[in-house]
């Protein structure tokens, strides 16, 4: 049985994370990834921490199963190789500024007309039209553009940030679908190829479930609320013995919850009666349920309570208790990585899930230049001699322990 993108051949111009994710995706399904980076030191997040005998591991979770081809795409050999490699490939990712992927003579006019079928991608920080296009960017950048800095943080404090790649991730996921999409319309339109532009503002901004309509609808300036939900409540982190537990509750659940602490009556009570109340009435709640956490011997107690009742809560994990759970370890959403530089560690697994489809889990990222020979015989045809003439001029570099 075939894999999900078995067949599908895409030249990965991208570095570091975005685009990185997106493609790492495109190899977790089945479809062939040659890296295309740039010599002499190929994607920077090679040099990413944590970096152990020259080999970081960031580089290798987000690249994982793909094949890396180290050129100079500066002289004209190597951009030639390249163009020939796009005459015969299905896709093309790449997460340069907009503009620089023009400048390198690739852009979407120069591909289209080398392969008229070809699907390409461009992921940036703002997208490639608009008054901020030629700004720089990075996550965090498009995150406080598009009103999500100022919504995380404590209510009289400064706005934060996560300690998580949320934008470039969720960009990178996007960017999937986005070429998910146009692959399918492909296949039902002749073979016509097109191009795709996905921003981190873009997502960024979808990801307002509800303050764009508050700020629209209901006239009024969304603010944070730190470590509560701003519009309903109980929703947040709540101090429990030796640790905290996120509780989330909605109507139907607030009876629930009553029921859990042993307070039934303030189901009735005037301050709590709906949403609206309970959020005006936030702190008085908070105190009710954090003393209760605070009457049971410990977190435990409290969160089986919640769970007897059917009340949506969680502890809040640090990311190596998070690694070491079981539900995460049997789902692969914590995934063991064997890397023949850095040995055995956990990384991230693939969090789409098909029934069926799924080749196995790719097993190692490339290091600098590794199938230089191996891409160039098989889909260029060339022989040794003009791959030995390339890397001993410079147009192709290869390296390990990177």
């Amino acid at each position: 049985m075939k894999s999900i993108l078995e067949g599908i051949v895409v030249v990965d111009l991208t570095q570091v994370i975005a685009g990185p994710a997106c493609t790492r995706l495109m190899a977790e399904l089945g479809a062939e990834v040659i890296k295309v980076e740039m010599q002499p030191d190929g994607d920077p997040s090679r040099f990413l921490p944590t970096v152990r005998d020259g080999r970081s591991g960031y580089y290798v979770q987000h690249n994982l199963g793909k094949k890396s081809i180290c050129v100079d795409l500066r002289r004209p050999e190597g951009l030639e190789v390249v163009k020939s490699l796009l005459a015969k490939a299905d896709l093309l990712v790449e997460n340069f500024s907009p503009g620089t992927i023009d400048r390198l003579d690739l852009g979407w006019p120069v591909v289209r007309d080398l392969n008229p079928s070809l699907i390409m991608c461009s992921i940036s920080a703002f997208g490639q039209a608009g008054p901020l296009r030629d700004l720089p960017g990075y996550d965090y950048i498009a995150q406080a553009y598009a009103g999500v800095s100022s919504m995380i943080g404590e209510p009289d404090g400064p706005p934060a940030l996560p300690g998580l790649a949320l934008g470039d991730i969720g960009t990178g996921i996007c960017a999937l679908a986005t070429i998910n999409g146009a692959l399918f319309w492909r296949e039902r339109n002749g073979g016509q190829g097109q191009y795709l532009d996905v921003a981190l503002l873009d997502y960024y901004f979808h990801c307002h479930e509800l303050n764009a309509q508050l700020a629209s609808l209901g006239g009024r300036q969304p603010l944070r609320a730190g470590s509560h939900h701003g519009a309903v409540a109980p929703m947040g982190i709540y101090r429990a013995r030796g640790g905290y537990i996120v509780i989330a509750v909605l109507e139907r659940q607030w009876p629930r919850l009553c029921a859990a602490i042993g307070r039934p009556e303030l189901e009735l009570d005037p301050r709590f009666t709906d949403n609206l109340e309970r959020v005006a009435h936030r702190d008085q709640l908070t105190a009710i349920i954090e003393d209760w956490m605070q009457s049971l011997p410990d977190l435990a107690a409290a969160l089986a309570r919640l769970e007897e009742e059917r009340v949506p809560a969680a502890p809040v994990l640090t990311v190596n208790q998070a690694m070491a759970h079981p539900h995460l370890l049997q789902r692969g959403t914590v995934r063991d990585i064997d890397d023949a530089v850095l040995g055995a560690f956990q990384g991230t697994g693939n969090p789409l899930g098909f029934s069926t489809g799924l080749p196995p889990p790719p097993t190692g990222a490339p290091h600098l230049g590794e199938h230089n020979a191996e891409v160039l015989k098989q889909h260029l045809g060339l022989a040794d001699a003009d791959i030995a003439r390339l890397a001993n001029s410079g147009v192709l570099a290869a390296r390990e322990s990177v």
